[in-house]
């Protein structure tokens, strides 16, 4: 680095870690996600408010690189948090009601989002017209697990059945998500890079293979803690598995989250719950960087009349397609409409995952700035209404006589709360899932 960088490489450093928490704290005055007031800091530090000029003196262009590079150690990680958060137990007993409200999550906005892909393509041209149609298709159906996971915690909702369904349900449309913008990565880089795709699988096999061994070396002592190496275990095997995918023509990001899916779940719950809490550190110092360079992007200036009618037909599909499809897919199982709406509402949270997608997209080519830029705006309005929304459903069940969706106060609430009105196979689960939404939400903001 020159005696240029240094200086602002820092300047910016801390400009983004106070201007981050700042509005995140504020976000989480008025009843949002902290996520929503980090996005919030980097759309703020970019060109939509003061200026292209303003923000090349506060980032300089040859500073950019650099924070680059955190951003992408701060998504590797979160990523690899992701994974460790995704599983199995999620699903035990409500398979049938997560399937149904998953499918309904996923196939619905995915189905509505071909039409409004072939829409945008009038202005926002690419070569790679198939990949663009999956693409948006799957922009419209991400849900982001470590906010909402956030959000049951902060609510009093992570012990209720309604929570432990919301987890399980987001856990499968992650797993679909992540798979399929592999797919859409593998088919943009040609067909030569087909058989690099394939070593997929044998990479897959070897994370399987050394999975005693992590267990070993985490549980060793049998104190439950994490030692340092241990820890220093479970880093270099996040990096070298974003190294191997990066290398097979897959994003980085894949890596991380499939070592943090294939980690050892059985005897190691306490060294994961520290394993959540320090890597939880690392992206709370992190993903603030990753907000202001995907904000960098983000200019939203020269919109105009048309831009607008875009960004409303881009709003309109997200929410009536993810809401709708994962409430008919709830209603399908038997549940209640309250508990339905609430699980809707729930899935409608974007976040951090969906500004990952829409990174790759624009790594990718699928995305030019513009699009981007509407992109972005409707994951920060879909996660920002999921608040509110509940509101209103919680408002509408009391006057009902209903106990569905508890308020922010009753984020205090203790193991013997239950979900009144939410029936079937989830509730009697509701219990076992209690305290896995609060390991690892750090990093969801």
């Amino acid at each position: 680095m020159t005696s240029h960088q240094v200086p602002f490489l820092f300047l910016d450093l801390g400009l983004i870690v106070l201007l981050a928490r700042g509005l995140g704290a504020l976000a989480g005055r008025i009843g949002q996600p902290p996520v929503v007031g980090e996005i919030l800091a980097g759309v703020l530090m970019g060109p939509t408010l003061f200026g292209a000029a303003f923000t090349d003196r506060l980032v300089p262009a040859d500073v950019r690189p650099l924070l680059g590079a955190l951003a992408d150690i701060g998504v590797a990680v979160f990523m690899f948090v992701v994974g460790l958060e995704v599983e199995h137990r999620f699903l035990r007993g409500r398979v049938r009601a997560t399937l149904g409200a998953a499918v309904g999550s996923t196939l619905v906005p995915f189905a509505l989002g071909i039409p409004l892909a072939f829409f945008l393509l009038r202005h926002h041209p690419t070569q790679q017209h198939t990949a663009f149609v999956v693409f948006v298709g799957l922009s419209v159906s991400v849900t982001a697990f470590p906010v909402l996971a956030r959000i049951l915690v902060s609510r009093g909702m992570s012990r209720l059945a309604i929570g432990g369904l919301a987890l399980a349900t987001a856990a499968v449309v992650d797993v679909f998500a992540w798979t399929a913008l592999a797919g859409v990565q593998a088919a943009v880089g040609g067909a030569d890079d087909y058989w690099q795709v394939c070593l997929l699988i044998p990479f897959t096999l070897l994370l399987l293979a050394v999975r005693p061994l992590v267990r070993r070396v985490l549980t060793h002592d049998g104190s439950g803690s994490v030692t340092p190496t241990g820890m220093a275990v479970v880093m270099v095997g996040i990096f070298l598995s974003a190294v191997a995918t990066e290398m097979m023509g897959l994003h980085y990001i894949f890596g991380a989250f499939l070592f943090g899916a294939l980690m050892p779940r059985e005897g190691t719950r306490a060294p994961r719950e520290e394993i959540h809490e320090r890597t939880g550190e690392i992206t709370s110092l992190l993903l603030p960087v990753y907000f202001v360079v995907a904000g960098l992007k983000v200019d939203l200036r020269g919109l105009g009349l048309e831009g607008l009618t875009e960004l409303a037909a881009v709003l309109l599909v997200a929410v009536v397609g993810k809401f709708g499809g994962t409430y008919l897919g709830a209603r399908s199982q038997g549940l209640p409409a309250e508990s339905s709406g609430t699980l809707a509402a729930l899935m409608n949270t974007r976040g951090l995952t969906e500004l990952v997608v829409l990174g790759v997209g624009l790594e990718l080519g699928l995305l030019d700035g513009p699009l981007y830029s509407m992109m972005v705006v409707m994951a920060l309005v879909t996660t920002a209404m999921t608040g509110p929304v509940l509101n209103l459903i919680r408002a509408r069940s009391s006057r009902r006589g209903l106990a569905v969706v508890p308020g922010p106060e009753a984020a205090g609430a203790g193991p013997a709360a239950a979900d009144t009105d939410a029936e079937g196979p989830g509730a009697q689960a509701a219990g076992e899932d209690a305290d896995a939404p609060g390991r690892g939400t750090r990093a969801a903001g």
